[in-house]
């Protein structure tokens, strides 16, 4: 089996599980999980934060953030294609009755000079009051693309002269960073609250570390606890996290020249409409008339391939630690037979 469908799907390394099973562990309610505590320290420590907070899931560190900075009522600005307005249940309204204006924006991202003219006037009273402002980096509908760090600044530069808070979605940052090359601590000192998934190119079974100030780490506990996040000894899933941050990092280069070699063959094959340009991990593409859809759902189910419809035509390949070198190998193979099968047909 071939599973493109997300980075979520990688299992845990031998190197990973020898750091689960020896982990040491205690109840992280009380703050007594060493494991925990490691992992939290050296997130905090690697981003200049004051400190970092343990969550099972993204979506519920996202949504802690949301309710750290915003009341009832209120309103955050966000791309249209966010994660937490499309893909979080309706957590944003349903756990902290906030309302999105949603922006557009090229491959996911804003652009500084939306976000002055996004803002409701505050002294505007039949509009709600806009409090919040979170960016995704790297942006998963638009297809893995990574900000530049001026344009987060920029954007961060906005929201302090407006008054705003300031969250990233850092479900891949650690694939923006690899990519960029960019220093950690800059935006740790950017950002008043960052999301770090641990479970998708790091390949850990679960985890997201929140990181922000004492203050706030202390509010998304309590956060954390309402939004039924509390967990014991976690830290053997804390120590798989922190195995892949340590050992795990670096290696994401080959996911992101791996997505670029398929996307290079996929914008020269004869069935392919369009290629969206390709920066980290994610590979979204669309097919021509050439070959229908459940024509395609049927070549990949007969090679034991799964990627992810994205729906009105829009297809999404992402690459991952579980995704080798040998599956590449096949994986392009297939793709050229196929290109040359539809080339016969026309012929």
């Amino acid at each position: 089996m071939i599973d493109l469908r997300s980075d979520t799907v990688t299992q845990p390394t031998p190197g990973m599980r020898d750091a689960m099973f020896s982990a040491k562990v205690g109840d992280d309610v009380y703050h007594e999980d060493p494991s925990v505590n490691a992992l939290q320290d050296h997130v905090a420590e690697l981003f200049g934060a004051q400190k970092a907070l343990y969550f099972p899931t993204g979506s519920m560190a996202n949504q802690a953030a949301i309710k750290l900075h915003t009341q009832p009522g209120e309103q955050l600005i966000c791309h249209q294609w966010a994660h937490v307005y499309n893909y979080e249940g309706g957590g944003v309204s349903f756990n902290s009755g906030v309302s999105c204006k949603l922006l557009p924006g090229d491959q996911g991202m804003l652009r500084p000079d939306q976000i002055a003219e996004a803002i409701n006037p505050p002294d505007f009273y039949h509009s709600p009051l806009t409090r919040l402002v979170c960016v995704e980096n790297t942006t998963n509908k638009g297809g893995g693309a990574c900000y530049d760090f001026a344009a987060l600044a920029a954007i961060g530069a906005e929201c302090h002269a407006h008054g705003l808070r300031y969250h990233m979605d850092g479900a891949r940052l650690w694939n923006a960073l690899v990519k960029t090359g960019d220093d950690p601590h800059q935006y740790g000192a950017l950002f008043d609250t960052i999301s770090l998934c641990l479970s998708k190119g790091l390949g850990a079974p679960m985890g997201t570390v929140l990181i922000g100030t004492s203050e706030s780490m202390e509010q998304a506990m309590r956060v954390r606890k309402v939004l039924g996040g509390g967990m014991r000894q976690v830290g053997y899933m804390a120590a798989a996290g922190l195995y892949g941050i340590k050992h795990q990092l670096d290696r994401l280069n080959d996911d992101h020249q791996r997505a670029q070699e398929i996307a290079e063959l996929l914008t020269a094959s004869s069935f392919i409409k369009g290629v969206e340009p390709v920066a980290t991990n994610i590979v979204i593409f669309y097919l021509n008339d050439l070959l229908p859809e459940h024509d395609f759902l049927n070549w990949l189910a007969d090679r034991k391939v799964r990627i992810s419809s994205m729906g009105q035509g829009k297809w999404r390949i992402v690459t991952h630690h579980d995704y080798t070198a040998e599956y590449h190998e096949q994986f392009m193979n297939y793709l050229q037979d196929l290109d040359q099968q539809i080339k016969r047909t026309l012929s």
